[in-house]
């Protein structure tokens, strides 16, 4: 596949040429926010922290939480890009790059929360030159870097040719041009430049979708191999996995749309795709009930007495109102919303997909809070954040941000190589798989099966669904497609 340039892919490159006011006041605002968090940040270094709630015995707090949230988010990438890109789901291609952007620039926040937790973030060299491999937190500790450097170069191998593009086409300024020069690496768009990054870039899906597995389950085994109560789980690793990659899943959803409305990429990001993206959260938010119900029933049947006081603390007591909004936030307004199709729409997809990510960040709170405010050796804990906490966690977040919405501006927010892709070669191959799965038609070309499919020629109801179900892999493709299938 030739490098091209593809007039009606000008949408693609126009964020990077053309600011409007919005862009600075979002910024302005996200700074504000990061200030306010830099403050709260610098008098917690100060003075302690005794500025936050953390307490005996509660002395993992909303950091923590944080550091669970922004490890789960960082899934996303890896879920929507690499693992559909193993399987050849072509709906994938318009949430690839803005997944992959959520990995990148969120991974790092969830690390940094840990070193927020710290009272002496000096010794955190200790880990390192002290560290015992038989802590499960140096387990993390290795797997959570392994991930974001095998992560940026995924991304930066996806970027190559949209950066070349950028190179070849864009009229910007001798800082930015040096910039796409240096990190186009000299690409030229030649068939064997790209059949190398396909290998490539199927070599690190693979890689990346064990890691993924193995990366939150380790974080879920820095409870799971304690004995406190309500931690001590078997299924805590599924439960984390399945936990991340639904929240993953809610906040590519949020991000596609937002860019398809500020950056008008209607061509590209069609209601199918959402459509798509939208099922397979439903899916993901009934997998989510199958762990908790699991989780909570295993409990509740073996009634241990350490572990039912933490039980009746979710259920019934203080901290039943969150457990229970979890409960509603993520599966009951999902399935609700989405098992519906006239409520199944891209509207609907982000209000279930914003309360989804609320709910999965109450799960964490309730997954860690409740397990040390009852601890063991008996007595009542209580833990409420301070708003030195809530600043540096709001800090965070619009961080997060601002990093995404510089990027909207450096680079093409959907992969441009994977659309022209799409036009000239999965199309194809995509309807082929798709004739290869329907029987009897396999000798037939596609223009005889749609005048025929009703004939005494060419029978069955798979036959007859066959041209429905390629133009609906047509669907999928982002932008201005190849001329329709053959009328009847």
């Amino acid at each position: 596949m030739k490098h091209e340039v593809v007039k009606d892919d000008a949408a693609l490159f126009e964020p990077l040429i053309r600011t409007g006011r919005g862009f600075y006041i979002t910024v302005a605002v996200l700074v504000i926010l990061i200030a306010c968090g830099a403050y709260a940040l610098v008098r917690q270094w100060v003075f302690g922290l005794g500025v936050t709630g953390m307490n005996r015995p509660v002395f993992w707090g909303v950091y923590i939480i944080n550091f669970v949230f922004f490890i789960g988010l960082s899934h996303a990438g890896t879920l929507v890009s690499a693992i559909l890109r193993i399987v050849k789901a072509e709906w994938r291609r318009p949430f690839t790059r803005a997944a992959e952007a959520v990995t990148v620039f969120s991974l790092p926040f969830g690390a940094i929360s840990i070193i927020l937790d710290m009272g002496r973030p000096d010794r955190l060299l200790n880990l390192i030159f002290h560290g015992r491999f038989q802590s499960a937190i140096l387990w993390d500790v290795t797997c959570v870097p392994l991930y974001l450097l095998s992560s940026v170069f995924y991304f930066y191998l996806a970027l190559i040719p949209d950066i070349a593009m950028c190179r070849d086409r864009l009229d910007v300024g001798p800082l930015r041009a040096r910039l796409y020069k240096f990190l186009a690496l000299g690409w030229t768009g030649t068939e064997h430049q790209y059949r190398r990054l396909d290998r490539l870039m199927n070599i690190m899906a693979v890689w990346l979708t064990m890691l993924v597995v193995i990366v939150h389950t380790v974080v879920a085994w820095i409870f799971g191999m304690t004995i406190v109560p309500g931690w001590h789980s078997a299924i805590i690793g599924p439960y984390f996995l399945c936990g991340a990659i639904f929240s993953g899943v809610g906040a590519v959803i949020i991000t596609t749309v937002i860019l398809r409305r500020v950056y008008h990429l209607e061509d590209y990001i069609k209601p199918v795709h959402i459509n798509a993206m939208s099922l397979f959260l439903l899916s993901l938010s009934l997998v989510w009930f199958y762990f908790t119900f699991a989780e909570y029933f295993t409990t509740f049947y073996g009634n241990e007495p350490a572990h039912m006081v933490v039980f009746n603390a979710k259920f019934w007591q203080e901290f039943s109102p969150l457990f229970w909004l979890m409960v509603v936030f993520c599966f009951v307004i999902p399935v609700v919303i989405l098992s519906n199709p006239k409520t199944r729409t891209i509207a609907g997809a982000v209000v279930v997909s914003v309360f989804v990510n609320v709910g999965m960040w109450l799960e964490r709170y309730i997954v860690i809070i409740p397990s040390m405010a009852r601890p063991r050796m008996g007595g009542i804990g209580s833990y409420a954040p301070t708003w030195t906490e809530w600043a540096i966690t709001i800090a965070c977040f619009a961080f997060f941000i601002l990093l995404y919405v510089l990027f909207t501006k450096l680079f093409p927010v959907i992969a441009v190589w994977e659309v022209h892709e799409a036009r000239h070669q999965s199309i194809p191959e995509a309807m082929e798989r798709m004739r290869s799965y329907m029987r009897n038609i396999g000798h037939y070309p596609l223009d005889v099966v749609v005048r025929q499919r009703r004939s005494n020629v060419i029978r069955g109801t798979q036959v007859a669904r066959a041209p429905e179900a390629m133009e609906r892999v047509r669907s999928y493709m982002p932008g201005a497609m190849a001329s329709p299938l053959p009328k009847e």
